[in-house]
């Protein structure tokens, strides 16, 4: 009986593990998404660097203040600068009155002493130092005016239609504003343009003067995969936060305005990174100019043009669904030469369960230029029959 008793323990055990598996198989397949979570902030935004894909957001068009988030937008005129050879980390930085008598956070430098721009951006981006931020300031520009003239026409150009600026600190000031969208674009700018630049903002901490200079983003030491970006605060502004993290192939950026404490400034946006970690995965469906299909010219030199994306395409899609993707292609009938590489000649389409998640063109990947006067003629020979017989076939 015992025996017995065993072997039909183990069956039952044995059934209830394939029940359980099927279930978790089962929930896998049709695994549904929560809504974003709610978070105790006035606004955030939380966006897929590669596909720009939103994944939660919350008064993310409405103007806010930005407090010291100001100063990626700072940081990315500096990089600038010094990418086309106009300002060196070596030179010399005189720090005048104005920057040195700077209220709020400072990186403590000394009135009239001479800094490399190298330590100014380091007291700028890691302590958040508003004198470090009015030198470099000065030293691009002449004046403080003059550098928000700058930061201005920058925004304008990456497309930051709902900001404006009015120093490079983020001092409040009532014409100095933007929006979680808008902060989202300065800070992808920053990661894509100068990305050696950008690892200075994983950096923990900044010793100058015998001074220990922590990085306030404190979700660098409580996420690994956190590797930037900035913090923010002001009375006025609350805590504010832009982080960027990266886990396997996929980076997030979060942007988060208006909490009541530190505490809750990095507990939200850990719920945010979380969440979109959690629920999504982004995939790289194609690289720029990958070639995607042959199709028939006429009238050219040769009858094959190829065909594909003419930028990389990236899609964040929910969890498990990469293999429910479906790519269609649609382009003229006839493709008639000349062609000229980069013209648009179809339509790539991406579904998932009959939602349209992408619609880009499709480019040639050639020139092609006309054929031989016989060569185009025997085309339109050609042409001319398959428009009868395709008349034909319809009056059928």
């Amino acid at each position: 009986m015992l025996h017995t008793s065993l072997r039909l323990t183990a069956s039952l055990s044995l059934i209830i593990s394939l029940m359980l598996s099927y279930c978790t198989l089962a929930f896998a397949e049709s695994m549904v998404i929560p809504d974003s979570p709610q978070l105790a902030a006035k606004a955030w935004v939380l966006v897929d660097f590669d596909s720009g894909r939103i994944l939660a957001e919350h008064n993310a068009n409405e103007r806010v203040e930005p407090a010291s988030l100001t100063k990626i937008m700072t940081g990315y005129i500096v990089f600038n600068e010094i990418n086309h050879k106009r300002l060196a980390l070596t030179d010399l930085v005189t720090i005048s009155k104005n920057a040195w008598q700077q209220p709020g956070s400072r990186s403590f430098v000394n009135f009239g002493t001479q800094l490399p721009v190298d330590v100014l951006v380091h007291g700028m981006i890691i302590q958040s130092g508003n004198d470090s931020s009015v030198a470099l300031a000065e030293k691009v520009a002449g004046s403080v005016e003059s550098f928000a003239q700058i930061m201005n026409d920058q925004a304008k150009k990456l497309g930051m239609l709902s900001t404006h600026f009015m120093n490079p600190t983020g001092l409040p000031d009532p014409d100095h504003y933007t929006t979680a969208h808008d902060m989202v674009k300065i800070a992808k700018a920053v990661i894509k343009d100068f990305p050696e630049d950008y690892k200075l903002y994983s950096k923990k901490e900044f010793v100058w003067n015998h001074i220990r200079q922590p990085n306030r983003n404190r979700l660098l030491w409580q996420d690994e995969s956190v590797d930037g970006m900035k913090t923010g605060h002001t009375e006025s502004a609350g805590y504010c936060l832009v982080a960027s993290a990266k886990r396997a192939d996929m980076r997030l950026i979060a942007v988060l305005l208006g909490a009541e404490n530190e505490k809750l400034r990095i507990q939200e946006t850990q719920k945010l990174l979380n969440y979109g970690f959690r629920f999504y995965e982004t995939h790289k469906l194609y690289q720029a100019n990958q070639e995607l299909q042959k199709i028939h010219v006429w009238q050219g030199e040769q009858e094959k043009l190829a065909i594909g994306t003419g930028d990389a395409l990236y899609l964040t899609i929910p969890r498990g669904q990469y293999d429910s993707l479906k790519p269609v292609i649609e382009f003229q009938s006839e493709v008639i030469a000349p062609i000229s590489k980069g013209q648009t000649i179809g339509t790539l389409k991406v579904t998932l369960a009959d939602k349209e998640l992408a619609n880009i063109p499709l480019v040639a990947l050639e020139d092609i230029p006309e054929g031989s006067f016989f060569k185009r003629l025997l085309d339109q020979a050609k042409l001319t029959i398959e428009h009868i017989m395709n008349k034909n076939n319809n009056q059928r």
